[in-house]
Order: C-alpha cells, then structure tokens, then sequence
C-alpha cells in the first residue's frame, strides 16, 4: 500500500478535553444559557446530542460504525455545540469517536480536540477544511485507521463552508489522527467547473478498492435536477478520474424525487449494494436500494416500504425522533447473516422553523434479520 502511495503528512490540531459523558436525550445548556429543546426519543435511536460542554451537545450525525477484531464497536460520527458558527448551515462540524460492547449501548471517547473531540477542523485558514468537517467513511488497512472526510472554508463562495471538499486522514488508535496533504488545499478532489454536477461540492466520500486494485470514491453533490450520487476512479488512490453521475433522482411522487444524498456502497451476497438516502421535494428523506455487478452501473431495487424505500422514516406528525428524515447509512453484517444499519434521523420542524440546523440529529439502528437490504425494522421496535 505505501509503495502505491507518496502522501505528505500532516497533524491534526488539537485543543482542551472535556469529560467523558453518555447522551442523556433531555434538555441541554445552549450558548446563551437557554434550555434547549428536549431531544425526542423512540424506536431504533442508540445515541442522542452529548451533555453540556462537550463538542457534540446540540446534535450527533453520520455514524460510521465497525465491529473490530478485538471486539470492539467503533462509531466515529460528526457534530457541534451550541457554540459552533451557525454561518455553516449543514450539520457538520466536529468528528468524534464512541465505542461499545454490543453495538447498542455507547460511551463516547474523549479526543484530544475541542471539547473532546478527535478531529477539529484545520488551523490553517488555506486549507480546503478550515471552517467545518464531517466524517463519511472509516475503514481498517492493516494497523492504520484510515477516515475520508469532507469539509469547507468560510470565505471562499457567498455560501460559508462551500464548495465541499473530499480529505482523507490516518491514524494507528482511531482518536489521534494526521491529515494526509491532498494536492487541493489539502483535499483530495476538487468540485467541477461551473456547469458540471459536482461545481458545489464533492461531500462525502467513500472509497473502496476493487477486485483490481483500483479504486472508487463515491460521493453526492446538489444540482439544478437535485441530489445527485457520483463516481470518480483511480489506478493509486491519489489521482482521480471522474465518472459522472451514477443514479438520477426518482419520479414524480416518488419518495427519491428530489435526489440521492448521503450513501453506503458495500458488497454482500455477490452483488455491490448501495443504501442510500432518497430525498422527496419537501425534503422528508427515506433510505433507497440499488444494487450493481461491478461497482460502476447501478440499478435501483424497490424495497419493502410501501412507497418503494427499503427504510422509511417515522409517521409525520408522530413526534418521534425520526419523523422528518433518515440519513448517512452505515451497514454492518453480522456473523449470524443478519444486518445492522446505523442511520441518522431528524425530527420535524416546529412551526416556522426553517433549516436543517432547526431540527435535532441523533442516531438510531435499525436491523434485516435474515440479510434482506430491502427490508429493515428498527431494532427495538
């Protein structure tokens, strides 16, 4: 692997550590002083917003989870405090890292960044990921740990934090990491000219190396037509090819209509599959299928929901946890043929809320008994 790669490495910032804590799910401190509003709770959620004072108090998203050799379940997941520049309107900010026993219950590690995070955004204002960062995918090489990530600078477009960028980061414990120097201020991919689909970011990205040894990063960009999933390939993991879009958004009506955001490629079964999250014009989210043979073309598959998703999120108007929307997939399959999912949810918006900033990100699981992707139950439900 290093004989295929020359990268330039370079630490991670860090900064003060806060005490370990559980997600208590109730109300928390804002900046101001202010309660915060009660995190809802309901079938499938695993982890909540973090106490007051730590880096993760005003909500928790995108777990990447891995079950070790050792025995150990590993979620990394991004997040932020009250105290994070509200200017970066995704729910990116911080990255931090969580183990457990079973996979069910949580205890969050601390980290030697802000406020017990792992991985702060970049102290270097140059840098492709000086404002915010958000982890996407973390997989275990040999003895390293290696995430790719996404991040965004303040000031480089009208819209603080973007375009989005691809960055990759090593590291031997998975808490202390070092930033490999990518040739695009520090980012491994640059987003398209203007009028290509991806001019408004490469967010994030997972990369997955073939039977060939080559690689494909898959990422998701925003375009006039929606949301929109993309391939680039590369012979060395440091030079990348686009590819173009994979998938197009759904129908009229369907529950995919406005895009395909947030993913994970994975194989079982023989076939590459992909749990993505589909999202509707009024910007309620599901979690779709589609299934390919090589890992480039790809078809969707119709899943068990009633409205075509393999996972759809909670009834509206229930006042669960993940009414508005499901996220971010991560699947894990277990040694008994069944699957784990961990997902993010968001509840719905109070009115005259408006934003994704304005509704609470936790994280739940949700499980297929019997290995069918297309077909999922919250695991506590």
């Amino acid at each position: 692997m290093a004989g295929r790669r020359q990268f330039l490495i370079q630490s991670s910032a860090c900064a003060a550590v806060a005490a370990t804590g559980l997600a208590p799910g109730t109300t928390r401190a804002t900046a101001g002083g202010q309660a915060a509003p009660v995190a809802p709770v309901g079938p499938g959620r695993v982890l909540g917003p973090g106490p007051a004072g730590r880096w993760d108090s005003e909500r928790v998203s995108s777990p990447c989870v891995l079950r070790g050799d050792d025995g150990v379940w590993r979620m990394w997941y991004y997040g932020r405090d009250p105290t994070f520049d509200r200017s970066i309107d995704v729910p990116t900010g911080r990255i931090g890292l969580a183990t457990s026993n079973d996979g069910l219950r949580w205890q969050r590690v601390d980290g030697p960044g802000t406020l017990g995070a792992v991985l702060d955004p970049s102290g270097d204002p140059r840098r492709f990921d000086a404002a915010h960062v958000g982890v996407s995918f973390v997989e275990r090489r040999g003895s390293t740990w290696w995430m790719w990530y996404s991040g965004g600078r303040r000031a480089e477009t009208a819209r603080p934090g973007f375009p989005m960028r691809p960055g990759l980061a090593l590291s031997g414990d998975g808490v202390h990491w070092l930033r490999v120097e990518g040739p695009h201020g520090g980012a491994m991919l640059d987003p398209g000219r203007p009028g290509e689909p991806d001019e408004f970011m490469v967010g994030w990205p997972q990369v997955l190396q073939a039977s060939d040894g080559s690689f494909r990063m898959y990422y998701h960009t925003r375009a006039a037509r929606g949301f929109l999933p993309m391939l680039a390939v590369s012979e060395d993991g440091f030079r990348w090819q686009k590819r173009g879009v994979i998938l197009e958004p759904g129908p009229r009506g369907s529950f995919d209509e406005a895009g395909i955001a947030t993913r994970t490629v994975f194989r079982h079964g023989g076939r590459w599959l992909m749990l993505y999250e589909g999202v509707a014009p009024d910007l309620y989210r599901g979690i779709g299928l589609a299934e390919s043979a090589d890992g480039l073309g790809w078809r969707k598959v119709r899943g068990a929901e009633p409205n075509g998703a393999a996972f759809d999120h909670a009834p509206r108007g229930s006042g669960r946890w993940d009414a508005r929307g499901l996220g971010c997939p991560s699947v894990v399959a277990m040694p008994d043929g069944s699957l784990r999912m961990y997902y993010i949810g968001a509840n719905e918006l109070e009115p005259g809320a408006q934003g994704e900033l304005s509704t609470i990100h936790q994280i739940g699981l949700a499980v297929s008994n019997d290995g069918d992707p297309a077909r999922w139950r919250r695991w506590d439900a």
